[in-house]
């Protein structure tokens, strides 16, 4: 029997990940002419799939690449490489890239077969997280202007996570031009005065599915939300921050820069929204 997340997808083929490899001349390789999507999947269930295929075809769309599955056929790759991989919590990487060609040209030509990649990973234990918070830093955002696309093109996040992590911080908090944007790999929702704000979507933001889903859960537990741009001051001054990814979920930052937020322990309102969203995991991602 395989070991656990060993098995992967590419190209109809699934085998163990170490064994496969794609072309020097892939898009992929050479460019990052790639989009991807991580889904979470628990108790051997995939996690609100519909919210992830939809954001993956906006990117597709927004790289003019034409999907290379319907949603039936993404569906048989989930459930086969989460059994195949002995099923159980886990998180599934997708990466399409536009293809190999013959050589290295810029323009994008018509024709070229797209590579289709899936694998399995585990899913870190978030427990003493959940418990005690996180650290965040503040960064310049450096990226590039259509964060709105989930590209592989990440050496900017790369750089950014890194800084963040080699000053014992779990993210890396953007700001652009004196205001919040989102994590380095994270949406970041920020609380005061029991109001939850969360900054609007544009070309400079990736839509969020767990940013998405939070909200939903406020919403539906009658917690206000209000969508609207938001200052470094306003950061600083929070009562409480969240970040939310598919394989994070939505944790308490209690430490930014150095110093507390709040007072340090995760707050009431992210309280409440976690227990919401614990709730959700069971049912399946249904809001109840």
């Amino acid at each position: 029997m395989p070991d656990p997340f060993e098995i992967a997808f590419l190209n109809g083929r699934y085998a163990p990940v170490n064994g496969l490899s794609v072309s020097v001349l892939d898009r992929g390789f050479l460019f990052a002419d790639a989009v991807y999507e991580v889904v979470p999947v628990y108790d051997g269930r995939v996690f609100r799939s519909r919210q992830h295929y939809d954001r993956l075809q906006r990117s597709l769309d927004g790289i003019r690449l034409a999907s290379p599955l319907d949603r039936a056929g993404w569906d048989t790759l989930l459930d086969n490489l989460v059994e195949r991989n002995g099923g159980g919590s886990m998180a599934v990487y997708l990466q399409i890239t536009r293809g190999p060609e013959s050589g290295r040209d810029h323009r994008i030509k018509p024709g070229t077969t797209p590579t289709v990649f899936a694998m399995a990973m585990p899913l870190k234990d978030r427990r003493e997280a959940r418990e005690n918070g996180v650290a965040a830093t503040t960064a310049t955002d450096i990226r590039w202007a259509r964060c709105d696309i989930k590209s592989t093109a990440l050496l900017a996040n790369v750089l950014l996570a890194s800084d963040a992590a080699e000053s014992g911080a779990e993210e890396s908090l953007l700001l652009r031009d004196g205001l919040l944007q989102e994590g380095a790999s994270s949406s970041v929702l920020i609380v005061n005065d029991d109001v939850v704000r969360i900054p609007p979507y544009d070309e400079s933001l990736l839509p969020g599915t767990t940013r998405d889903l939070v909200v939903a859960l406020l919403e539906h537990n009658d917690i206000q939300v209000v969508e609207c741009d938001i200052s470094v001051d306003a950061l600083r001054a929070a009562d409480e921050i969240w970040i939310a990814s598919a394989t994070r979920e939505v944790l308490p930052v209690t430490r930014l820069d150095g110093e507390l937020v709040g007072d340090g322990q995760p707050g009431p309102l992210w309280r409440r929204v976690n227990q919401a969203y614990q709730r959700c995991k069971k049912d399946g991602g249904e809001i109840r």
